[in-house]
C-alpha cells in the first residue's frame, strides 16, 4: 500500500495546460463518441487508482439528464493544500495543468494506471464546467472550473467531515464534440470490466435519463471474467486461476479451455490498463504455458510423433492476465500504453505459469488427458490443413466453382493485397455498385436477403447455405478451424448496406459469421462497413443542370452544407443505396479517395461475447432490455470500431 502522506507537495508540476481545446484529438483520440467517453474514463481512472492502492471500495458513476457525469469515490480525497513550488492549491494544479498529479510520486501511489498524468486536466479542458468536491483530511473543499483554466468558484472550505473521497461532476462541451450523448451500455461495460479487475470493489452506475441502474461486484475477480466470456461455450474444464509475486511484480492469471473454439483469446492488463498490443507479460505467459504442457507430455509418455507448437496448445484458450507493479519498474512501449515493455515481467510470468500449470496438470490428470488430446487434435488438423493447402495450390478443386452464386462479380486482378470485396444489400444496390466499381480491384456480391443467423449453427449447415458458401469460397481462405488468413483473396471485406434498421441487422448477421468462423479477418483488420451519405445538398441552374453538390453523413454536416451551397439549395435524403446513381455511389461510398469506412476491431472480448449472446441468442428479454438502452443504428456498438478512409 502507498504511504498515506499524500499532500500538496506530492503533486509534481511538469508543464502547463496548452492547446487541449484547440487540438483535442491529440489527447483523447477524436471528438466523436469515443473521445467523449474518454473524458469519463480519465476521471474513473483516478478513482480506480485510489482503490488499486487500497483506499476505498466503492465507485459511483451517475449520468445526469443533461448528459453531465458525476464520478464519486471513497479514496483519500484530492489534496487541497498549497503546492510550495507554485504557490497554488494542489487541486487547482491537477485540473488545470498537464502532467501534474500524484502518479509521478511513488510514495503517493504504489501502483497507478495514470502514468502520463493528463486525465483530470484534459477532461476539465474539454468540458463546459467541472465541479469538484474533495473530502480531504477532515475538511470539505469545493472548486469549480469553466472551459478549462477559468476558475468560476475559487477553492473554498465548506466545513468539517468524517468522509474521505472525491466527487467530480463535468459536462462535455458541445462546441468540442460531435455528440454529447453518453452511452449507458458503453459506460456499463467499462465499469464491469474494472470490477472484474478490482475484485471486492463495488461499482455503481446510475442513469437519471432512463432510470437504469447497475451494480458490479465480484468476489473472484478475473475468474468470473472468464466465466462471463465463455458463458455460451462448451468448457473442456473449469476456470483455473493462479496468483504470485516476484521481483516486485504481482501476477494474477485466470484461464479456461473450451471445445469447438478454434482461436485463442488472451487479454492482458498492467495496473488496470488494457495492454491491447500485449508485451513482455504475454510473451512470458505463452512461453510458460507451452513449456508446461510439452514437459507434462514428455514426463508422462503421452507424446506422438507430432510436435506440438504453441498455437496448438493455445487453441480454444481464453486467458486473462493482470499485473501490478510500481512506477519505478513499469515501462510501456509508446505513448498509448498499449504494450508492456518491462523485461522482468517476461521471466516472472513465464516462471509462475510454468510452475503453477505443471502442478495443476499433475494434480488433475483427467483434465490433463483431455487437454493433451485437444492439443494433439489441433496439431493434426494444422498439419492436414497445411498439406491440403499445398495440394490446392497445385490443383484447384473443381467443386469450388460449382457452389458459387452466379451473382458474384469478381475482381479481375490477382493482386490480392489490393483487392476489395463489397458484400451489398440487395440486387438493386448490387447492380449500381457493379457499374460504379473499379473492375480491376473491386468485386461485388449482392445478397438475396438477410443472411442466416450463424450463432449456434453447425458448420455443415453454413456450408450448405448458398450465400455463405459463396462468401467462403470468394474469400478463398477456408472456414472454421481450416481458415488460413494467408490465403485471403481480398485485403478488404466491405459490408455495404442501407443506413436503416434492416441494414444494421444485415451487418450484425455478417459480423457474427465472421466473428465465429473467420475471426482473424477481424482481428487482423480486413473487415469494414461502408458509410454511405444520408443527404445530398445541391443547386441547379435554370436548365436543371447541377452546378453545386455536397454530401452529408449526419444532420450537423447537412446544416453546414446548406450554408455552403447557399440560397436555392435542394436536399435529397437517401433512404437506400439503390436511390443513388452508380456515379454517386462510386464517388461517395466506393472510391478510396473519398469514402468513409468503419474498420471493425475486437479490442474487448467481453463486449463482443456479451453482445453476440444478447443480439443473436435466444433470450428475447435480455435483447429487449439492451435495445431499450441502446437504439443507435448509426453506430454499430456490437464491436469496437475506428473510422478510417
Amino acid at each position: 500500500m502507498a504511504k498515506n502522506d499524500y499532500n500538496g507537495n506530492s503533486i509534481e508540476l511538469l508543464e502547463g495546460l496548452e492547446g487541449v481545446r484547440k487540438r483535442p484529438g491529440m489527447y483523447i483520440g477524436s471528438t466523436n463518441a469515443n473521445g467523449l467517453h474518454h473524458l469519463v474514463w480519465e476521471i474513473v481512472d483516478n478513482a480506480l487508482d485510489e482503490a488499486l492502492n487500497g483506499y476505498g471500495n466503492k465507485i459511483v458513476v451517475t449520468i445526469h439528464k443533461d448528459n453531465s457525469v458525476t464520478v464519486s469515490d471513497e479514496g483519500r480525497g484530492i489534496p487541497c493544500d498549497i503546492n510550495t513550488k507554485t504557490g497554488k492549491p494542489a487541486i487547482e494544479l491537477i485540473f488545470t495543468t498537464l502532467h501534474s498529479g500524484g502518479k509521478f510520486n511513488e510514495e503517493a501511489y504504489a501502483n497507478s494506471a495514470g502514468l502520463h498524468g493528463v486525465g483530470s486536466s484534459v477532461t476539465n479542458a474539454l468540458s463546459e464546467y467541472t465541479d469538484v468536491t474533495s473530502f480531504y483530511k477532515g475538511e470539505i473543499y469545493h472548486i469549480r472550473f469553466e472551459k478549462g483554466e477559468k476558475i468560476s468558484i475559487p477553492l473554498e472550505k465548506l466545513g468539517k467531515t468524517l468522509k474521505h473521497g472525491t466527487i467530480v461532476t463535468f459536462k462535455p462541451d458541445k462546441e468540442i464534440f460531435s455528440t454529447t450523448e453518453m452511452s449507458y451500455d458503453r459506460i456499463s461495460t467499462h465499469l464491469k470490466e474494472a470490477a472484474f479487475l478490482l475484485k471486492k470493489v463495488k461499482f455503481i452506475l446510475i442513469d437519471e435519463r432512463s432510470g437504469f441502474k447497475d451494480e458490479f461486484y465480484y468476489e473472484n475477480g478475473i475468474s468470473e471474467y472468464i466465466e462471463e466470456i465463455n458463458a455460451s461455450k462448451r468448457a473442456l474444464g473449469p476456470v483455473i486461476s493462479f496468483e504470485g509475486m516476484d521481483q516486485g511484480i504481482e501476477v494474477s492469471v485466470a484461464l479456461q479451455y473450451c471445445y469447438d473454439d478454434y482461436s485463442e483469446t488472451i487479454r492482458s492488463y498492467t495496473n488496470n490498463v488494457h495492454t491491447v498490443d500485449g508485451g513482455t507479460h504475454e510473451v512470458g505467459f505463452r512461453i510458460g504455458l507451452t513449456k508446461a504442457v510439452n514437459d507434462y507430455i514428455d514426463s508422462n509418455d503421452l507424446g506422438k510423433k507430432i510436435k506440438l507448437e504453441g498455437t496448438d496448445i493455445r487453441e480454444g484458450l481464453t486467458a486473462i492476465l493482470s499485473l501490478r507493479m510500481s512506477e519505478k519498474i513499469l515501462e510501456f512501449e509508446g505513448q498509448t500504453k498499449s504494450k508492456l515493455g518491462t523485461q522482468a515481467a517476461q521471466v516472472v510470468v513465464s516462471n509462475l505459469i510454468y510452475s503453477k500449470m505443471t502442478y495443476y496438470l499433475n494434480e488433475n490428470k483427467e483434465f490433463a488427458i483431455r487437454l493433451i488430446k485437444k492439443c494433439q487434435d489441433s496439431a493434426t488438423a494444422r498439419l492436414a490443413a497445411r498439406k491440403a493447402k499445398e495440394e490446392a495450390r497445385t490443383k484447384r478443386k473443381a467443386k469450388e466453382s460449382v457452389i458459387l452464386s452466379d451473382k458474384l462479380t469478381p475482381a479481375q486482378s490477382k493482386e490480392y493485397d489490393k483487392n476489395e470485396l463489397f458484400i451489398v444489400e440487395g440486387d438493386s444496390a448490387g447492380g449500381t455498385a457493379k457499374k460504379g466499381r473499379d473492375p480491376k480491384h473491386q468485386a461485388i456480391l449482392p445478397l438475396r436477403g438477410k443472411p442466416l443467423n450463424t450463432d449456434g449453427l453447425t458448420i455443415d449447415k453454413i456450408l450448405n447455405n448458398l450465400e455463405f458458401s459463396t462468401i467462403i469460397n470468394t474469400i478463398g481462405a477456408g472456414v472454421g478451424d481450416k481458415f488460413d488468413i494467408e490465403d485471403i483473396h481480398y485485403n478488404k471485406i466491405i459490408i455495404m448496406t442501407d443506413a436503416d434498421t434492416d441494414g444494421a441487422h444485415i451487418q450484425t448477421l455478417l459480423l457474427t459469421f465472421f466473428y465465429n468462423y473467420m475471426r482473424p479477418l477481424i482481428t487482423e483488420g480486413h473487415v469494414y462497413v461502408a458509410v454511405p451519405p444520408l443527404y445530398r445538398v445541391y443547386k441547379e441552374d435554370k436548365f436543371g443542370n447541377v452546378t453545386t453538390e455536397l454530401y452529408a453523413w449526419d444532420d450537423k454536416s447537412l446544416e453546414e452544407n446548406k450554408k455552403k451551397v447557399g440560397a436555392g439549395y435542394k436536399v435529397s435524403r437517401y433512404k437506400g443505396l439503390g436511390e443513388m446513381s452508380d456515379k454517386q455511389l462510386k464517388n461517395t461510398t466506393m472510391d478510396p479517395k473519398n469514402r468513409l469506412l468503419i474498420k471493425i476491431n475486437i479490442n474487448d472480448p467481453l463486449i463482443v461475447e456479451s453482445k453476440v449472446n444478447i443480439l443473436m441468442g435466444k433470450d428475447a428479454d435480455k435483447r429487449k432490455k439492451w435495445l431499450e438502452q441502446n437504439v443507435d443504428f448509426n453506430e454499430a456498438d456490437n464491436f469496437i470500431k475506428e473510422v478510417k478512409k
